[in-house]
């Protein structure tokens, strides 16, 4: 299945959600702000939502910093 994982084409297994994805990439739900098709997925949802062939995701990881 291919994706837009932030605006670049990503080749992803089918039916998989958001949160497996994000385990994949070692991405740390905590830290990341997820947007699935122009809307904020809650860090609960994560997990329930299911990836669609054409599907556009961005992912905002937050660094800290002083």
């Amino acid at each position: 299945m291919d994706i837009i994982f932030n605006g670049k084409p990503r080749e992803t297994q089918a039916s998989i959600t958001i949160q497996e994805l994000l385990d994949q990439m070692q991405l740390d739900c905590m830290q990341v702000v997820v947007e699935h098709n122009k809307n904020i997925i809650p860090r609960q949802r994560l997990a329930e939502t299911v990836m669609n062939d054409g599907d556009s995701l961005e992912v905002i990881h937050f660094v800290g910093g002083g």
